[in-house]
């Protein structure tokens, strides 16, 4: 795996503007108006461990390690009221603010840099699809996520 190192330490250096950005558009958002329930410090915090480790997470972290992290967020958020469609939209929204930046912030030299941009770009989208699946597992599985749920089957039934 060829990853773009550069790529890599340009967001874990920027990882507090990245977490700060991200903040505001959740704030200023209008589809995740329940995520007013999570403080803003808990969000920056997960934000800014996601881009800041971002190498080890895609370099160093098992699946089960994302698995762990992203299960524990969904229990949070459910516990915490927010609907799993804006846990998953606040998820892609991240995604989103990391791929707006590397738009402003990236330029390849060459096709090595051009290839090793790619595959970055893949995993972090392999990182960021198990994160949501992860994630609504976590969500599902806590006693409110659960509730909810059986509160939304029941009602197709009628």
């Amino acid at each position: 795996m060829m990853l773009s190192n550069r790529l890599v330490r340009l967001i874990e250096t920027h990882a507090n503007a990245l977490a700060l950005s991200l903040s505001e558009k959740v704030q200023a958002s209008g589809q995740l108006h329940e995520y007013h329930n999570v403080p803003t410090y808990e969000l920056n915090a997960r934000v800014y461990e996601i881009y800041h480790q971002l190498g080890n997470w895609l370099l160093e972290r098992q699946e089960e390690d994302i698995e762990h992290r992203y299960r524990a967020i969904g229990v949070r958020r459910a516990a915490q009221g927010v609907p799993l469609s804006q846990l998953i939209r606040a998820i892609v929204l991240t995604k989103q603010n990391l791929w707006e930046f590397l738009k402003r912030e990236s330029v390849a030299d060459n096709p090595i840099e051009i290839f090793g941009q790619q595959e970055l770009l893949e995993q972090l989208d392999q990182f960021f699809d198990s994160a949501i699946y992860y994630a609504a597992q976590g969500y599902e599985e806590s006693p409110k996520g659960h509730a909810q749920h059986e509160v939304v089957a029941a009602g197709k039934m009628h």
